[in-house]
This record gives C-alpha cells, sequence and structure tokens, in this order.
C-alpha cells in the first residue's frame, strides 16, 4: 500500500502547562463520483492521537488512536472502509487531534519534554475510492475545538461553550476556518497498526460511595517537575464531593450535569483516601493541578462529557466546584486493549480468589497497547517489568499481536551497539543501561510467546535484535565472566534501600537465562552461529557464577537470601548434586524467617514456583495468602483492589507508591500452574499439549482453572470428597496431556476423565 505523504497541521504552536494551544479540529469535503459499489478506504494518521468522523458518525477504532509511540521510531496508521458512509453529493471528513507523544509536557520525567520531535500535532490522510486519491494538504479547513489542554498523563480540559455545533457535518459552513499548513513529515517508519485497540471494556462503574470531601492530603512534586500556577487553580476540597467507585482499575470518567454557563468543574483522580481525605500524592511527577486532573467548563442546560486522548488509574474522585442541590452524577468507564481472556482460575479461599482478580486487574489497567508500570502515575512501558508478566500475561491474555506490535517499538530504539532503553516509547536517549533483568525482554517476550503460541513470527523478528544485544553485554563482562551493570532486585521487602541480592549476582543471572532462551530460540530459526555465541555466553555466566557465588553447602556465598538462592534453583544454577540441598536451604531459611517471604521483584517472579517444585506448595501458599507483611494477603485486608508496588503497601510513614502494578502478578500463573496444575508446553515444542500436575493445597477443598491453547481448552479441578480427592481432567480435542499425581503416578489423557486420589 502507498502510505499518505503530506503531513499538515493548524500551526507550530504546542501545549505546555503555563500554556495552553486547544486541540485542533480539521474538515476536508469531497463529492465522490459514482460512488454506488465503491470501495472508499481512509488511511490516516494522527500525531500524537486522532478522532475521526464521516459525515458526523465517529468511527475511531477506540481510544488513543493509532497508537502510543515515539514518532521519530514509528509512525502509526489506521485504515477504515467508510463505503457504508458515503452519500450521494457533498460528504465530509473530520478529525480531532490530540498530542499524545507528539508533545508530552507531562513526560519530563523521563525527557519527553525535550524529545526532538516534540512539536504540534500533525495529521495526514488518503482517501481512495474509483482509482481516485484525496490527501490531506492546504485545501483542509481547520479550527480550534472546545479541548483547550490535554495530556496523556495529566489529564484534559473542556469548554464546552466553545463548542461548534455541527462542525463535521457536510453542509457545515467551514468559510470562517483557516485552511491548514504543511508541516515537516516525521521520521520513523510508516506502518499499520496490528496491536488491538483500546475500548471500553462494557463495564461502567457508579460510586459505592459519595460524601463531602474534607480534605486534601500535602503534595509535593518531585524536585524536577517544573514549578508553574495552574491557570484553572489547583483543587479545593472546600464544597467538593469525594466519590469511591469500590475499585482501583482505569479508564475514563463520564460526567453528567445540568450545569450553569462559564460552571467550572475539576474533577481530581487518585487511588488513596481516607476519611473523605483524596491523596495523590504518590503521583508526585507532576505540578499540582495536573497530576491526574480533568476540567469541564458548562456551556448550560444538560450536558455530559468523556475525556478523550487521557486516561486515568483511580478509585476516588474529587469533584469540585458544583452548587447545592445540582443535578450531577459521575460514572467509571473501564477501559483497556481489547485483548480476550485465555485463562481463569478459582478455589475455596475466598483471599486466593481476591487475589487472582487483583492480579487480573493489575495486568489489565496496565496493558494498553503494551504493559505499562502503572496507570497513573508513569503509563509507560517498562522493560523490566514487562519481561517479568510475559509468562503470565501470555498464559493468561491472547496478548500476543500487541506484544509484537510492542516488540517493533523496542527494536526500533536499540542503539547501534545493542543497547535497549528501560522504558518504550523512551525519547532523547532516556532511560539506557538498566542492566540485563531489564534488557532481557528481547529474548522473554519471543520466548514465552513461541511457548505459548507456536508461531515463530516473533522469533524471526527479533533474532537479530537479541543477538546484537547479547554482542553488548559480552563487551560488558569483567575478567571473571560476569556483569555488574544495571538496577537490582527493585522493590524489596523493606524498600529499595535493602536490596539483599547482589546486583552483580541477579544481572549475571539474568544475563545468562538470556543467553539460554536466545539458544533455544536461535536453534528454532536454524541460525547456527548464533546459537553458539549464546551457547557460550551462557557457559561463561554461569561458571563465573558458579565459581564466585556457590559453595559447597548448596547456599549462595552472598548469603543465600531468598532471591538468590530461589533464583539460583529456578535457573539451574546448581549442579544436580546439590540441588536436593539447596532446595532444603531455602525450605529452612525461610522457617528460620517465620515463613515470611524476603524477595523484590526478580525473586518474587520464581520463588514460588521453586517451592512448588520442592514438594513445599502449601509453603507457598501460606506465605503468599497470609495476613501478616509482608504478604500478598495482607493486601486483601487493607481493601487493596489491585496489586501494588510494594510490599510496604499502607505502612505508617511508607513511601506509598503506586498501588497498581502487575510486576508481582505471577502469582497468577502459580494458581493455575501449581495449585490447579494446568503446566503449558512443558516440552518446549508442542503449544497443545499440557502436564496436568495439581497440587492439592491442605487449606483449600476445592481448586479450578482452565486455559485454552490454539487448538482448544483444557479445564482442571480438583475437589475433597470423602477423604479422598477427586481430579477431573477435561480436554478438546486437538489438546493432549499427561497426568502426574502427588504420589508419582503418570497417565495418559485424552478427552474427559475423573481421576482419585
Amino acid at each position: 500500500m502507498q502510505f499518505p505523504k503530506k503531513f499538515i497541521f493548524a500551526g507550530p504552536e504546542y501545549s505546555g502547562y503555563d500554556k495552553f494551544v486547544p486541540a485542533p479540529y480539521f474538515r476536508r469535503t469531497f463529492y465522490p463520483v459514482n460512488p454506488d459499489g465503491a470501495d472508499f478506504t481512509l488511511t490516516v494518521t494522527g500525531l500524537g492521537f486522532y478522532r475521526v468522523w464521516i459525515n458526523g458518525t465517529e468511527i475511531t477504532k477506540g481510544l488513543l488512536a493509532p497508537y502510543i509511540s515515539n514518532p521519530d521510531d514509528a509512525v502509526y496508521f489506521d485504515q477504515y472502509d467508510l463505503s457504508p458512509y458515503i452519500i450521494n453529493g457533498k460528504n465530509a471528513l473530520g478529525f480531532l487531534l490530540g498530542n499524545g507523544m507528539q508533545n508530552a509536557p507531562g513526560g519530563q520525567i523521563w525527557d519527553f519534554d525535550i524529545a526532538r520531535h516534540r512539536g504540534a500535532p500533525r495529521l495526514a490522510f488518503a482517501l481512495e475510492y474509483n482509482g481516485v486519491r484525496v490527501e490531506a494538504d492546504e485545501s483542509v479547513k481547520t479550527a480550534p475545538s472546545p479541548l483547550y489542554f490535554d495530556d496523556l498523563r495529566a489529564g484534559a480540559r473542556y469548554d464546552a461553550r466553545k463548542e461548534i455545533p455541527g462542525w463535521n457535518l457536510p453542509e457545515f459552513d467551514d468559510s470562517g476556518w483557516k485552511n491548514a499548513l504543511p508541516c515537516e513529515s516525521p521520521r520513523g517508519e510508516f506502518r499499520i497498526c496490528e496491536a488491538e485497540p483500546i475500548r471500553p471494556t462494557g463495564r461502567v462503574l457508579t460510586p459505592v460511595s459519595v460524601v463531602p470531601a474534607k480534605g486534601i492530603a500535602p503534595y509535593q512534586p518531585l524536585p524536577k517537575t517544573p514549578v508553574v500556577v495552574d491557570p484553572d487553580g489547583v483543587p479545593t476540597a472546600e464544597g467538593g464531593l469525594l466519590f469511591d467507585f469500590g475499585e482501583n482499575n482505569t479508564g475514563v470518567p463520564i460526567l453528567t450535569i445540568d450545569g450553569k454557563p462559564g460552571q467550572k468543574i475539576s474533577l481530581q483522580f487518585a487511588e488513596l483516601a481516607k476519611d473523605g481525605v483524596i491523596d495523590y500524592s504518590n503521583i508526585n511527577f507532576y505540578p499540582d493541578g495536573f497530576a491526574q486532573r480533568d476540567v469541564f467548563i458548562c456551556k448550560g442546560g444538560k450536558e455530559r462529557w468523556q475525556p478523550c486522548f487521557t486516561y486515568h488509574g483511580f478509585r476516588y474522585c474529587l469533584v469540585s466546584g458544583l452548587e447545592k442541590g445540582q443535578e450531577f452524577s459521575l460514572e467509571y468507564a473501564v477501559c483497556t486493549s481489547d485483548i480476550p481472556s485465555i485463562a481463569s482460575f478459582r478455589c475455596s479461599d475466598e483471599t486466593a480468589n481476591r487475589l487472582y482478580e487483583m492480579a487480573e486487574r493489575s495486568d489489565r489497567s496496565n496493558f494498553w497497547y503494551f504493559p505499562t508500570d502503572c496507570p497513573h502515575r508513569e503509563k509507560n512501558g517498562w522493560t523490566g517489568d514487562a519481561q517479568l508478566s510475559a509468562d503470565h500475561m501470555l498464559l493468561t491474555m491472547k496478548c500476543g499481536g500487541s506484544l509484537r506490535e510492542w516488540m517493533r517499538n523496542i527494536r526500533a530504539q536499540q542503539r547501534n551497539d545493542g543497547l535497549i532503553s528501560g522504558i518504550v516509547p523512551t525519547a532523547a536517549g532516556w532511560g539506557f543501561d538498566l542492566g540485563p533483568s531489564w534488557d532481557s525482554v528481547l529474548s522473554a517476550i519471543p520466548y514465552y510467546t513461541y511457548l505459548y503460541t507456536g508461531d515463530k513470527a516473533i522469533p524471526e523478528e527479533n533474532a537479530a535484535a537479541i543477538f546484537a544485544y547479547l554482542r553488548y553485554a559480552a563487551g560488558r563482562q569483567k575478567p571473571d565472566g560476569l556483569v555488574e551493570y544495571g538496577l537490582g532486585d527493585w522493590c524489596p521487602v523493606g524498600g529499595n534501600g535493602k536490596i539483599k541480592a547482589s546486583k552483580e549476582f541477579t544481572n549475571s543471572l539474568s544475563l545468562m537465562v538470556m543467553a539460554e532462551q536466545a539458544s533455544f530460540l536461535f536453534d528454532l530459526l536454524n541460525m547456527a552461529a548464533e546459537k553458539d555465541f549464546a551457547d557460550a555466553l551462557y557457559r561463561e555466566l554461569r561458571d563465573g557464577l558458579r565459581a564466585k557465588y556457590l559453595d559447597e553447602s548448596g547456599t549462595l556465598a552472598d548469603g543465600g537470601c531468598q532471591t538468590s538462592q530461589a533464583m539460583a534453583i529456578y535457573y539451574g544454577l546448581f549442579k544436580a548434586g546439590k540441588l536436593k540441598q539447596a532446595k532444603k536451604n531455602l525450605v529452612e531459611g525461610f522457617h528460620q524467617n517465620g515463613d515470611f517471604l524476603d524477595v523484590g521483584i526478580l525473586g518474587a517472579r520464581v520463588l514460588f514456583r521453586v517451592l512448588a517444585d520442592a514438594d513445599e506448595a502449601d509453603l507457598a501458599y501460606k506465605m503468599i495468602t497470609r495476613k501478616e507483611y509482608p504478604s500478598y494477603g495482607r493486601f486483601v485486608d487493607l481493601g487493596l483492589t489491585a496489586l501494588p508496588e510494594c510490599f510496604e503497601a499502607g505502612l505508617p510513614d511508607a513511601e506509598a507508591g503506586s498501588c497498581n502494578h502487575h510486576m508481582f502478578g505471577d502469582i497468577k500463573a502459580w494458581f493455575i500452574s501449581c495449585v490447579a496444575g494446568i503446566v503449558v508446553n512443558p516440552e518446549k515444542n508442542d503449544p497443545n499439549h499440557m502436564l496436568i500436575k495439581p497440587n492439592f493445597i491442605c487449606a483449600l477443598d476445592f481448586a479450578e482453572a482452565h486455559y485454552d491453547a490454539p487448538a482448544g481448552g483444557i479445564f482442571v479441578r480438583w475437589e475433597r470428597k470423602d477423604g479422598n480427592v477427586e481430579l477431573l481432567v477435561r480436554a478438546a480435542d486437538g489438546i493432549t496431556a499427561e497426568v502426574v499425581l502427588p504420589d508419582g503416578t503418570r497417565c495418559a489423557h485424552v478427552g474427559e476423565k475423573t481421576y482419585k486420589y
């Protein structure tokens, strides 16, 4: 296909915190010749975001179209079939552009404010029919819209008094509008977006309570935050109402009001509130007034508004500017990437069920085209978080297509020497050199995507990038074969000042795992030379780690903290003769610690899997579900509804952090694989083959899970009955399985069968 070549804008001015520039409207009319039966195809991009109408009907694929990317790396287009909307005579295309990543003042912490691509929103489109091609040019008309400020992170502001009725209809008189101006084309690769669109899920939350607001917790922006005065005034609790929607999720508000002309309604969103006091102090990357805040100015009468070109992560909303007795309502449209669910879990323990639900909510609310670290504060695609979650996300969501698209962006910003950034998209060189525990996303996503789908496309597309990184990392090895660069076991129990695992150890081991995954992928693709390089790097790292960190007792020389010991066991660092003792030492260490976990994100990814493999699934379950700090079960008792960023959430005087992260979410996979017992593709050669190996947890009366493989579904349920356990396995045609009972009995399984133990 031929992409549009011409880009236009309303002018070079662009918005900032201290200077609001309205989002531009654009319209183009056309008179199709012989439209009956013709195919009308529209190819369009808006940088950063767009909405599109044909003859007054909006056809935009979803929120934040076309994609979230650095336009220096990739420029995304969408295609629409306009045929059902075309009329004889005059037709009108209408567009509204948002700032998105083209102009992201809310991204100053990560240098998006100094990105070389920063500028006013731009539009390109081509309409093709009957051999005719119409592209964006200076004949397109433009005018300011009522959306006078928008930012992906900071929020949206709308003045309904400036609405232009009928602006996107064919007969609208646009003679008073200006002509669009030509502008520079972006530098990135032009491509059609293949990621699933972002859409409302269909869940619209209504408040579980509305109370008079009693205050706002002290807010202190980070030192790098610009000092500006919000032209709309900072939020105030005086006379405001505090809405509680009952769960910490992600989406956009729906405001309905019988307003007065010029009345200004402020919506301040937050994850935290207590006793009528809203607390958004953990969203401290922005000037006060711009930390997830929307503003709506009424034109008068009954009005309904939903912001665009932004989204929020929140449970609470402080509404300011209402008058006593005024007709008003606020709803919460939950939104995420439109990705099907392919797995579920349920058991007899409501704490475990709640934790699974919280992990699922964190995954979903942090998947906006790609995995983000939190939906309220950063909205960044952190590679470290994603490599930790790739396994459990691909097990539970059909997200391979969206991850494939994101990998294209990871490759696009890879440096010539092979290094990648810790956030994607990135700008101005921010976030490089975070280390193998983050950079291993390059191999983790292709590796797990292949295991769960059998599709070689992602391995093929990323093989060269993986090899380039391995060559870079090999250049960072010290004489003992190990590497030291990068971050460590982030967000451990006690905070980042309490990281116990050696950074040299975790980064060297992470690079070793990356080399092992790369070797597997290179072998799959018949890349012999690259496989040999990966194998050699693997051996150098393994041998270096063994020489420096393993002792004869089966405990690591760095003290054998939970993270180091569990990672060494899980990733095969211990020799076979020492493995049993290593597992025993790990378990004894837990008992000495009162059966409490003491890990960060790297340890939490493997800890419970190692315990299940060591026949200590009951201990793992206890550590997960217990209610005392530190544990996951405590999050339930705190009333959290998503997984937080750190185990210190809710402790007195603890830094709040985010209350909605997915990086501790591997418990989802653990419940499915180690409790219900569905292990997908155990031999790594058939995504439609399962190992059914449940652990009959003493604290549970039953557990069940389902998983949809490419060839069909499998359902497993075990239940205690009359002193025994009955295990039901139901596999669709095309699914093969082997059942392994706790006594070691192995049974080939096809179809549906009940086993008694």
